[in-house]
């Protein structure tokens, strides 16, 4: 009897692990376009993009799991903004403050390219500024920037970010700097 119930957990342990496996496949973002070089194997190639792909669900959807997901324990943001913490709480505690400017921020890949150990991507940002910024409360309008980030992927997660975000753009958008 105590055979059966434990395989019988064991399977209600692995249809869940399967379910919030296709659950999470469902986020990730899909590349328009991915360029990636020959000389590195397929199944690199495969790990590198689901490492950069969870990254981009985390910013798509502001669900945490994808960034635990995606980033090694020891992960390093090395354009870190000032007052952001360093490592994966870093990642985690930006997307919180920019989701209660723009709650509906979604994400799409423009482009992702696979050189090296490196992920580049070609990002899009879209939402509505319907929360706060900096003290200063937003009215609906619409925010539309874009940025690029590189990833360095090591044992199949993100262990170093470099990013570039239209910062101008949308702190205009925002009403912080005026045009």
């Amino acid at each position: 009897m105590h055979a059966k119930f434990l395989a019988g957990l064991s399977l209600l342990l692995s249809i869940d692990a399967y379910a919030s496996a296709a659950y999470a496949q469902d986020y990730l973002p899909v590349p328009r376009n991915i360029v990636a070089d020959k000389s590195i194997p397929a199944a690199q190639q495969q790990n590198m993009a689901l490492a950069a792909r969870r990254y981009y669900a985390f910013w798509n959807t502001g669900d945490g799991q994808f960034a635990q997901a995606a980033l090694a324990d020891n992960f390093m943001d090395r354009n870190l903004p000032a007052g952001r913490p360093q490592g994966p709480q870093g990642a985690l505690f930006a997307s919180k403050n920019f989701r209660a400017a723009v709650p509906d921020l979604k994400l799409d890949v423009e482009e992702m390219m696979l050189v090296g150990d490196r992920v580049v991507g070609r990002l899009h940002f879209t939402g509505h500024f319907s929360g706060s910024f900096h003290g200063q409360q937003g009215d609906g309008r619409k925010v539309d920037f874009i940025a690029t980030d590189i990833y360095r992927i090591a044992d199949g997660r993100i262990a170093e970010n470099w990013h570039l975000e239209d910062n101008l753009t949308l702190l205009q958008q925002l009403g912080i700097i005026k045009n």
